[in-house]
């Protein structure tokens, strides 16, 4: 019943853009932390950014930093991932997690509990 949905991916020209969105179905994501994570073929998976459960933190890694944003409308319980000035490194399944939040857990890390199944983005001429 806890779904995250994954939308928002495709093709694209090196320094073209996209917004991918992350729906949740089944669950509030208010008390949730949400992070975009993505893989590359033969690559393992990297952390791409997060955003706490507030919006009050937000943590980016370095390749995407200044080229990416993310946002969350709790109104609408979900997350999105602006990006801009897209690459071909770019290219990747991108996905959706989700952890909880609470008192002794630490808000905006890497890491997931409930994953989407992921979207596409495809970066090339």
């Amino acid at each position: 019943q806890l779904q995250l949905v994954e939308s928002g991916g495709g093709w694209v020209q090196p320094g073209g853009s996209l917004r991918l969105s992350c729906a949740a179905a089944g669950f509030n994501l208010d008390y949730y932390n949400i992070g975009w994570f993505r893989q590359a073929p033969g690559k393992e998976r990297e952390g791409v950014s997060c955003v706490s459960g507030r919006g009050g933190i937000t943590n980016y890694a370095d390749p995407v930093k200044g080229r990416f944003t993310i946002s969350r409308d709790n109104t609408k319980n979900t997350v999105y991932l602006q990006m801009n000035s897209l690459r071909p490194e770019d290219t990747a399944v991108y996905y959706c997690a989700v952890y909880r939040t609470g008192l002794l857990v630490r808000p905006c890390d890497f890491r997931g509990d409930y994953w989407g199944q992921g979207t596409q983005v495809t970066v090339s001429s």
